[in-house]
């Protein structure tokens, strides 16, 4: 080791992690500075979907990413026959609690899907300098979304993909969970749906928070569940509030699924007891026990025997007479 190197080290002994060797956070009362321009939401998606860039990126997430992908979270899949009936395209809706969401449920998409599919990201997180910017559009192809107001631009661009026959991944929670708990949605992706038609499949990603959390710096190898819903539609005359709500909810008995199992989660929802995504009003300590408590895990990751009909025949039975919720 030389000097220098162990100079550093005595340093970072004394300093505590984060600043300078991360980027300072920046205190939520002060407005931050208008972004460099042609940045954020005013970045320019269109060359990553340009055929060249979209037949590298194909190479990329086949051969690279999505092997990596299942090699490190062994994804359980549920519900994979609701994406052989779905008219395409859709908007896939899903919480979010690690900055892998994205490319794990890119790896579990067919790869036609997956090929068509744009990913909606936060413009002030992703797209806030060039290299990010590029290099995001280039890997997941990556669209800016403004997270914390409403931004005609940001809505044109998803919309017109859509129109355009793009599938769209959004996070509607706005940003990753901190402790693990699904957070309130946001009405984004309901806009889009009511203004497009296009349907919203409902997503739930299980224990994805263990491979990497938010603050987290390393990457854990973790099993993890994903489960698709059947596709929603607005009704008539629904709005994107009410919307919003009702996919939320979708999720939630999805998660209430992952947690337990079909049969069980479906009764307890006929009967408006799902449990709260958002977790117990309790103090963190204790969330965050309820999050790992034994009693959350799947029956066939503990070895019991799930009860009720086999739930994925009738998964498949009722995917293939229902028709999407609102339809």
């Amino acid at each position: 080791m030389t000097p220098a190197s162990r100079a550093l080290a005595r340093v970072r002994r004394i300093v505590p992690d984060g600043f300078p060797w991360q980027a300072a956070s920046w205190p939520a009362s002060i407005e931050r500075a208008a972004p460099e321009r042609g940045l954020g939401v005013d970045y320019d998606t269109s060359w990553s979907r340009r055929y060249p860039v979209r037949l590298a990126r194909a190479v990329l997430l086949d051969h690279m990413a999505t092997p990596a992908v299942r090699a490190l979270a062994t994804p359980r899949v549920v519900g994979a026959e609701v994406l052989d009936g779905l008219d395409p395209p859709a908007i896939f809706v899903a919480n979010h609690a690690s900055h892998l969401d994205t490319a794990l449920i890119l790896s579990v998409l067919p790869p036609p899907m997956r090929h068509r599919t744009v990913v909606a990201a936060a413009a002030d997180h992703f797209f806030d300098r060039r290299m990010k910017a590029h290099l995001w559009s280039f890997c997941l192809a990556a669209i800016p979304i403004e997270r914390h107001r409403v931004n005609r631009r940001s809505a044109e661009l998803a919309a017109g993909l859509l129109e355009e026959g793009w599938n769209l991944v959004i996070f509607p929670e706005g940003g990753r969970t901190p402790d693990g708990w699904q957070q309130e949605f946001r009405g984004g992706a309901a806009y889009l749906s009511v203004r497009t038609g296009r349907p919203m499949v409902p997503v739930h990603l299980d224990r994805t928070w263990r491979l990497l959390p938010k603050g987290g710096r390393r990457i854990r190898r973790a099993g993890v569940q994903v489960t698709f819903g059947l596709p929603i539609l607005a009704a008539p005359g629904e709005d994107a509030r009410r919307l919003s709500a009702r996919v939320e909810q979708a999720v939630a008995v999805l998660g209430d699924e992952s947690a337990s199992d079909w049969w069980s989660a479906r009764r307890r929802h006929a009967a408006g007891a799902t449990p709260s995504a958002r977790g117990p009003d309790w103090s963190s300590w204790r969330r965050a026990w309820e999050l790992t408590s034994p009693s959350r895990d799947h029956p066939s990751r503990s070895g019991g025997a799930a009860t009720g009909p086999p739930s994925g025949d009738l998964r498949w039975a009722l995917t293939r007479q229902r028709k999407p919720s609102g339809a």
